[in-house]
Parts: C-alpha cells; structure tokens; sequence
C-alpha cells in the first residue's frame, strides 16, 4: 500500500492505494479537485456537503455520457485501434491530466 495527499477544496487528504496506483489516484483526485474549483467559493459549505456536490455533478456527467445514443459515437474500427479523431482526444485528455496531477504534486 501506498499513501498519497491529495489537494482538494484547499484542504489536504492522504489516502492509501495499491502500489502503482498512485498516478491513477491522484488523476481522480484532480478531477474532484477541478470539479470543486468550478463551484466557485464554497468556503461556507461544511467540508463533507462540498465534496457531495463535487460527486453528484460527476456522477450526472457520467450518466449523461452513459446515455448519450450509440448513433452519435463513431465505431471502433475492426482492429479495435482509435480513430485519429478518437486518440488526438485522448492524448489531449492525458496532457490535461498529467498537466493537472503535476501541479497538485507540487
């Protein structure tokens, strides 16, 4: 196991995580971190009510995108690699993230 802080609201938590999933913890860590930021001042807000509205309006961003019709998502190719389109959009995602878990680490 594995400890790492996490920088959340301003406030700081350590969490444990298997050995390896460090990267991946703090990537999530960073989207709640960047989900609390778009809320604006919620310094009146007791601690654990900001973090349910943090994870109510992701898990509404994962539903909306769970349901989204088939239709509008292009198929994978055969050889199951991503489209251009589909892995410029992700390298850009990786970016952001990597971008996002630097600062928190510093």
């Amino acid at each position: 196991m594995s400890n790492i802080t996490l920088s959340i609201g301003g406030r700081s938590y350590t969490v444990a995580c298997a050995e390896g999933e460090e990267n991946h913890v703090r990537s999530l860590g960073s989207m709640i971190n960047t989900k609390v930021s778009s809320m604006g001042d919620m310094s009146v807000q007791a601690e654990t009510r900001m973090l349910l509205f943090a994870a109510l309006l992701l898990a509404d961003e994962l539903h909306e995108a769970n349901n989204q019709p088939r239709s509008s998502q292009s198929p994978a190719p055969a050889d199951g690699e991503p489209s251009p389109e589909m892995a410029g959009m992700l390298a850009q995602l990786a970016s952001r993230l990597e971008n996002l878990a630097e600062r928190l680490e510093s």
